[in-house]
């Protein structure tokens, strides 16, 4: 994969006077709002969650529609990481353009366009994966494979009730299971799941449940002799229930008869709220747990008005973060000439396109240029609003420019 160069950012001259070279200082040198992730916990959680895969005898396959940032999945990669996954076939070929040879498309493929996306994927030698559930895919997908003579490795999907995709019972499953038999362009190379949809009154106990349904159907359909592979894949995990998928992953009396495999994702920047709180839950859930995973990504942005008495408008709208599904979180306010200030107790009253409004305490004051990092919930809907994010290290210098391929 090749490192970030100036070639890979946009071509406008504004943006490249703003951003080109590192060395830069975030809060003097650089245009303003712009996405900031934080160079040394990002490495924390990078080798972290990699570790605690390793721990539960589990590889890891990092959900990559989290940010889409090529630098990123070199890192995870090159951490250990089994592979990246990816949600879309435009997603698998970006990320194969940027070196990443081994791919799970963690969702259907359908469509021509797309089936001859991952064609071209596999005749140029990636190691590719989706998931099937429907015997109309199947019949579509052999039809379209076997035409060219390539070979399609897929995994079933496994469904809950009211939940997405992922067949639902043994019935539909032995239907699907049929229909891969009678296919010559498939090859069946694991099962494949989605806790994060799983709700209800009891969830730790309904997603420990369906983990153990997802290693007994693997089993089952291993004695049958229906993979191809001596060791069939088995994933799961978003970034929530992490935990308790590996326990559920985690059999003594199976270990070395399947490929344990994780696939969360917002973990690599991790965040301030949603995942902070499942963080937490995780440490409550495992005492003994070493270390946590850390906040990585903000946004900076100039106060630019301050129009009334406890009202500041910042240059920062919903094209720049995500706010869904909390608001923003102001962070550290920084003035020229002072010290960093923790203003986390600030609240944040609305977010338009390109206007946020917060609230300033009594007491406290603002001046028209101060700078303010926010936090967000949920980094994926931020990531997708950038060309761009900037690595900075302890000191706000930017140490790499990292292009998002969204």
């Amino acid at each position: 994969m090749k490192p970030a160069e100036q070639n890979d950012v946009p071509a406008s001259g504004v943006e490249k006077a703003a951003i080109i070279g590192t060395g830069r200082a975030l809060l003097r040198d650089i245009s303003l709002p712009a996405a900031v992730v934080y160079q040394r916990p990002l490495a924390h959680n990078i080798a972290w969650m990699q570790s605690f895969a390793e721990r539960h005898g589990a590889r890891l396959a990092p959900h990559g529609k989290t940010t889409m940032t090529p630098a990123l999945f070199r890192r995870q990669l090159e951490a250990g990481a089994w592979g990246i996954t990816l949600a879309t076939a435009t997603q698998c070929m970006a990320a194969f353009e940027h070196g990443v040879t081994r791919l799970l498309m963690a969702n259907q493929l359908v469509g021509a366009a797309n089936m001859a996306l991952v064609a071209e994927l596999i005749t140029r030698g990636a190691e590719f994966h989706c998931v099937v559930d429907s015997v109309e895919n199947v019949q579509a997908l052999d039809g379209f494979f076997a035409a060219r003579g390539l070979r399609l490795q897929v995994m079933i999907e496994l469904g809950v009730e009211g939940g997405r995709c992922g067949v639902r019972n043994d019935g539909e499953l032995e239907t699907l299971l049929a229909a891969l038999e009678q296919s010559s362009a498939l090859v069946l190379s694991g099962i494949e799941g989605y806790e994060g949809i799983i709700g209800g009154q009891t969830p730790i106990a309904d997603v420990r449940a369906y983990g153990a349904r997802l290693v007994d159907t693997l089993m089952r359909l291993k004695r049958s002799a229906a993979f191809s592979a001596d060791k069939p894949v088995v994933t799961a995990s978003g970034s929530k229930w992490f935990d308790l998928i590996a326990e559920a992953f985690d059999r003594a009396d199976l270990r070395g008869q399947y490929i344990p495999l994780l696939r969360p994702g917002c973990y690599v920047v991790h965040d301030h709220k949603l995942y902070a709180g499942a963080m937490e839950e995780v440490k409550e859930r495992h005492a003994d747990l070493q270390g946590e995973l850390l906040p990585a990504l903000e946004v900076f942005a100039h106060v630019q008005s301050l129009p009334e008495p406890g009202l500041a408008i910042v240059a920062l709208g919903k094209r720049d973060i995500g706010c869904d599904p909390d608001l923003p979180m102001p962070q550290c306010l920084y003035r020229e000439g002072q010290a960093p200030q923790d203003v986390r107790g600030w609240g944040v009253r609305m977010i338009m396109d390109q206007h946020l409004f917060l609230s300033v305490p009594a007491g406290e004051t603002l001046a028209v240029g101060d700078i303010i990092s926010f936090g967000t919930s949920h980094p994926c809907l931020t990531f997708d609003k950038w060309r761009q994010v900037l690595l900075v290290d302890e000191a706000l210098d930017v140490v790499e420019v990292m292009p998002t391929r969204f």
